[in-house]
């Protein structure tokens, strides 16, 4: 039906014109009927346990008392899983419920996994990166591969390093994209990807230069040691592993020369970094490291980006 066929459907429902409204699950959300008491639920076996307390939840809306019935076919027999189903609907029916219904769906469902049928979430919850990580992880355990020792680097900059749906308009190169880059390991690997940016959409625009920059600035934090950077308006802070291969007397000088800077016992690096725009943030970041880094470790970066 269109958007006005329903419309003029509920308002008959509303108005008493109709007394019986028959529908698919689409009014399990957002419809408030205060008059109607009275809900015929068919087949409630195939409906999730959510998806039946939200449709219960259109009936007993006033001081009126309401009815809801779960019909089944007489000659079905139920999985174990439907059994419990419905007994919570008939169990929990206090004001309140609500919370009981949550936690006995996700203990029917499952709290999900990375792989399998078991899925649940989104991605946009942890972000891409961590998801890709993640997943790759996960496919090596189930694969026997022992898992890397190396840390990840977590990068928390605020920084608007997201690829323009006008530059890459498919959303699922988009996606391939964001895990071409998050998968880099070396900066010739990233001068490819750069590469083909360029060959297959054009000149990059400046988020998308961002992101290049952004993964640049994330394998120079692996080579030094560097296992986080946090931005906090104009404060920045580093936090070093304990075998960080960083020059102490270089240390030493870039916190005695910044005002406000301090290295702490834990292993971090606290400084003020007035810088706004996304380049010189990133910029200046790459430069402290460099800075920071011991003498075979800065040649190696030299070396990398030479030859990327």
């Amino acid at each position: 039906m269109s958007e006005g066929e329903l419309e003029k459907v509920m308002m008959k429902f509303m108005h008493h014109e109709a007394d019986i409204l028959v529908s698919t699950t689409i009014i399990e959300n957002g419809l408030d009927i205060p008059l109607c008491n009275t809900i015929l639920i068919n087949r409630a076996d195939r409906l999730g346990l959510s998806e039946l307390y939200q449709l219960r939840g259109r009936v007993g809306r006033s001081s009126r008392r309401a009815y809801a019935y779960l019909m089944l076919p007489p000659e079905i027999e139920l999985t174990p899983i439907a059994r419990r189903r419905l007994a919570a609907l008939k169990e929990f029916s206090d004001l309140g419920a609500g919370f009981k219904i949550a936690a006995l769906d996700l203990e029917l469902r499952g709290a999900g996994n990375m792989l399998g049928g078991e899925q649940s979430g989104h991605i946009e919850a942890i972000g891409f990166e961590l998801y890709t990580q993640m997943l790759e992880r996960a496919v090596r355990e189930m694969k026997g591969e022992a898992a890397s020792d190396e840390a990840d680097t977590q990068l928390n900059l605020g920084l608007n390093i997201r690829i323009p749906a006008d530059y890459v308009p498919e959303e699922n190169q988009r996606l391939q994209m964001y895990k071409r880059v998050a998968r880099v390991e070396t900066e010739s690997q990233l001068a490819d990807v750069a590469a083909e940016l360029q060959d297959r959409y054009g000149p990059p625009p400046a988020a998308v230069r961002n992101l290049l920059d952004y993964a640049s600035l994330k394998l120079l934090c692996m080579k030094v040691g560097v296992v986080a950077i946090e931005r906090k308006r104009d404060f920045v802070t580093l936090k070093f592993r304990q075998d960080a291969t960083v020059d102490p007397e270089q240390l030493a000088r870039f916190v005695s020369a910044q005002r406000g800077a301090q290295f702490t016992p834990d292993g971090m690096l606290k400084f003020v970094l007035k810088a706004t725009a996304a380049e010189e943030v990133l910029r200046t970041l790459r430069s402290v490291l460099e800075q920071l880094a011991s003498a075979e470790t800065a040649s190696e970066v030299r070396s990398a980006s030479e030859l990327a």
